[in-house]
């Protein structure tokens, strides 16, 4: 396979791209201060700060907070009044402790990059230096947005009307089942939504010994349990991605007391509207009907959270050349079996075609460590892939845009 050389840390036959050296030690330098610092979401101030500095040192200049603990950095195109293409990077981190023994691990008791957060805020930062070099047709505004993880940031930086002239956003996350060079650039579902519901099942209290005067909420849980997996064995097509997870139970204070309320609460996931919806449904008549047969009343409280990710057919198709320009055609991988976890980058999809990529970030022979796990970490050469194909997708798309061509 051929790769992009980012950096002296990575080199191989066939390069057709390559970041200054220079530039991949300085994002590598910010990427490790940020992970040694993390903050969680909407909590960056520190971050901000230091990627404020960092856009300075790379003459981009016209910075401005958004979104309470976000960033929007503007590098101007060759021509003015060429379309305004964007693109983000995420900046929050996780409340986990984290365990890489990495020289630069957390010094934050609990809280860690645990999701890459820290290596997509470097490769926006050079994506940012790469287009000030050799800007795009027009304006690039990059995003460093806060509070991904919790799905808040992208409608924070969204209401604040920085993005109303953006034709076409770009961004992309670290993948560790896919090695270095690699990217996944593709139209349709990428990730899917996600919302939470909650379940009280409210019975009749009684003594242990005596279940018969009772209407026990703990059995009528244990078979609702059961019973809501049916809803995407039964209920939604079998081609289809979707998931229903019960995540947490709580019921009872006492061995030998049956409790007059039991509560579960979990999370809906699919891949497109139609079966969001069906998963909403059939969650509130299978807790309503299951409840009934036990003589339980179902209160169902459900959010409504991250849409799913759908990438625009034009946009998919602008960065997976741009990814094949700097990478050579054979660095385009598909994503193989769908992500069924949430991005709030979906909220921005919603308002203007876009695309979201996944980028490789294990080097060949590495294990695949999971996100959000306590010893997560990546190769660090992803951050010159990420910032060579998002500066380049930006490029292709602006360029797309001013001829009239797409969306």
């Amino acid at each position: 396979m051929t790769t992009a050389s980012v950096g002296s840390p990575l080199t191989t036959d066939g390069d057709r791209a390559r970041l200054p050296d220079s530039l991949f030690r300085q994002l590598v330098a910010v990427r490790r201060d940020l992970h040694e610092h993390p903050e969680l979401s909407f909590h960056e101030e520190r971050t901000a700060s230091v990627l404020e500095i960092a856009l300075s040192a790379v003459s981009v200049r016209d910075v401005r907070r958004v979104g309470r603990t976000g960033l929007v950095a503007r590098i101007a195109g060759r021509e003015r009044g060429a379309p305004v293409v964007a693109l983000r990077g995420d900046i929050d981190a996780l409340p986990i402790q984290e365990l890489t023994g990495l020289p630069f691990a957390s010094r934050t008791p609990g809280v860690m990059h645990a999701c890459g957060h820290d290596v997509h805020s470097a490769w926006a930062l050079g994506a940012a230096a790469l287009l000030a070099e050799r800007p795009a047709d027009g304006d690039v505004l990059v995003v460093f947005q806060p509070a991904e993880e919790t799905g808040e940031g992208a409608a924070a930086v969204l209401s604040t009307g920085v993005l109303d002239d953006v034709r076409a956003i770009f961004g992309a996350h670290v993948d560790r089942r896919f090695t270095v060079g690699q990217v996944v650039a593709q139209a349709g579902p990428l990730a899917a939504s996600a919302d939470n519901f909650e379940i009280q099942l409210i019975g009749r209290g009684a003594h242990g010994a005596r279940p018969h005067e009772s209407a026990d909420p703990i059995v009528g849980l244990a078979a609702l349990v059961s019973a809501l997996q049916t809803i995407v064995s039964r209920r939604v097509n079998p081609a289809v991605p979707a998931v229903v997870t019960v995540g947490m139970i709580s019921a009872g204070t006492a061995p030998n007391v049956i409790p007059d309320r039991a509560v579960l609460q979990g999370t809906l996931r699919a891949t497109d509207d139609a079966t969001r919806t069906a998963l909403r449904e059939g969650l509130r008549d299978i807790a309503t009907h299951v409840a009934a047969a036990h003589g339980l009343e179902a209160r169902v409280t459900m959010g409504t959270g991250v849409p799913p990710v759908v990438n625009s057919d034009d946009a998919a198709r602008w960065a997976a050349n741009a990814a094949a320009a700097v990478l050579g055609a054979e660095s385009i991988v598909p994503l193989g079996t769908p992500n069924m976890a949430a991005e709030d980058f979906a909220f921005y999809l919603q308002r203007m075609p876009g695309c979201f990529l996944r980028v490789g970030a294990r080097r060949p022979g590495e294990p695949v460590i999971a996100a959000h796990s306590p010893q997560f970490d990546v190769a660090e050469e992803a951050i010159g892939v990420g910032a060579l194909v998002l500066a380049e997708s930006a490029r292709h798309a602006s360029a797309a845009l001013r001829g009239g061509h797409g969306a």
